[in-house]
């Protein structure tokens, strides 16, 4: 199996969700993650995703499956409703397993809550790509807090965009 990394948007309480849904309207964000989840050194390769099925269904309908990428969903309740060129995992061990008999070339975990502990707990978990929100957005949903295993490689200028300030950074495992 292959290492993987985490992209995440989180705000001063490290909340990422509100009622299913992101609690703020950064398109910088949005593009920042399509960019660093669809980006390849060969154009020959894709990337893949992995979710949970909570976050495949908070996914506008026109956009599932994320374009470009190889999507994964975990799910542990059967759902007939995945189109077929997406995958169907039961743990991310079984996703990760899946992926490594594809020519993929970068692995991003991108939510939900559950996932995301689960994820950033894992030896093969190299990586976080986190756009830091600046601010508390009433969330009801939260990534676990960053392990001092990780430490930041890079960070963003500040920006600020629809009167919300951001960050993106990057952390490494030791």
């Amino acid at each position: 199996m292959r290492k993987f990394s985490i992209i995440v948007a989180f705000d001063s309480q490290y909340g990422i969700g509100k009622n299913g849904q992101l609690p703020w309207g950064l398109p910088s964000d949005l593009k920042h993650f399509k960019e660093i989840t669809t980006a390849t050194a060969s154009p020959a390769k894709k990337n893949a995703v992995i979710m949970g099925r909570k976050t495949w269904e908070s996914l506008p309908e026109k956009f599932r499956p994320l374009p470009g990428r190889v999507n994964v969903v975990l799910s542990k309740v059967g759902c007939s409703s995945f189109p077929p060129d997406v995958l169907r995992s039961q743990s991310l061990e079984d996703a990760l397993d899946q992926l490594s008999s594809l020519d993929i070339e970068n692995i991003f975990v991108i939510g939900g809550a559950q996932i995301f502990a689960i994820a950033l707990s894992h030896p093969l978990c190299h990586r976080l790509f986190v756009t830091h929100v600046q601010g508390e957005f009433g969330c009801d949903a939260f990534f676990p807090p960053i392990s001092k295993d990780f430490f930041p490689i890079s960070a963003s200028e500040g920006q600020q965009e629809a009167g919300i300030s951001f960050q993106f950074s990057d952390y490494l495992r030791y």
